[in-house]
């Protein structure tokens, strides 16, 4: 059975009822060359289980299970279950785990079914929630390796640009908090059925490599990295002061002992300042 033929997906999914959800953001990979580049750059070897987001009708899971010693793909969309039955059922080391992944308690879930093995999540994630995927998985701190997915490719680009840069947003300071990132290569929009109206960008961040700071001086950093982004526009003092109510006078204060203007705006700072930046604002 060939996942990636059009012909036979069409049967499939008319043999099975199954419609296409726009609020599941569902679009199913038809481009034979795709998931296997994903599957071997995304830790889908010997000694790993690997954590898949979402399944479609399995098409990504079926090379990640040829490769990986056990696949666990938390799938939301019950009505895909008996089709999965169906497109794996040639492989004995897959788990379906119907649920949403925003609830799921992947921890335990890596404790239950990965016990001694190395572990990484390998996924084609919806565009509509990307970006509070991974950073459920980065915040989670879970003993994960490698987070290799599929995205929308202006979402990749943000994801992967340095900060500091205009295209940096508070992603790009949260993924580069917890790791580091790279793009592997773009996916063209006629890759998928149905075909969205965007390309689509592979990108994979390696954890274990970040930063490190304490509990409290963490949350304040994130808490001033999201501030500071959600008028990016803005000054640094200008967003703090309406966003945390922090004194603009205490924020200058901040930036003076960075040696940066006081008009600096947030995407102007490097990971490093940013990070200098929160330590002198919590101080004052």
């Amino acid at each position: 059975m060939i996942l990636t033929n059009i012909g036979t997906v069409k049967e499939i999914l008319s043999r099975h009822g199954f419609s296409f959800s726009k609020g599941l953001g569902q679009n199913f990979i038809v481009n034979p060359d795709i998931c296997p580049r994903i599957a071997e750059n995304g830790n889908a070897c010997k000694g790993f289980g690997v954590i898949e987001i979402g399944t479609g009708i399995g098409v990504l899971t079926s090379e990640l299970a040829k490769r990986a010693e056990k696949v666990v793909a938390v799938e939301i969309d019950s009505r895909l279950l008996p089709i999965l039955d169906e497109t794996l059922a040639d492989f004995d080391n897959v788990k379906i785990i119907n649920e949403d992944v925003m609830k799921c308690d992947l921890r335990r879930v890596i404790t239950d079914e990965f016990d001694g093995l190395r572990v990484a999540v390998c996924a084609n994630l919806p565009y509509y929630i990307t970006s509070p995927i991974i950073m459920m998985l980065l915040e989670s701190r879970l003993p994960i390796e490698s987070i290799t997915v599929m995205v929308q490719k202006e979402a990749a680009q943000r994801l992967c640009a340095k900060v500091g840069t205009r295209d940096s947003g508070a992603i790009t300071v949260g993924v580069n908090y917890y790791g580091t990132v790279k793009k592997l290569f773009d996916v063209s929009r006629g890759s998928f059925m149905p075909a969205p109206n965007v390309d689509s960008a592979v990108i994979r961040i390696d954890l274990g490599s970040g930063c490190r700071l304490d509990e409290k001086s963490e949350k304040f950093f994130f808490s001033v990295v999201k501030a500071g982004f959600s008028q990016r526009r803005k000054t640094l003092a200008n967003s703090l002061a309406s966003v945390m109510g922090i004194p603009k006078e205490k924020v200058y204060s901040a930036i003076s002992s960075l040696g940066l203007p006081e008009a600096a705006r947030i995407e102007q700072l490097d990971m490093e300042q940013l990070i200098a930046f929160s330590a002198a604002l919590s101080d004052k």
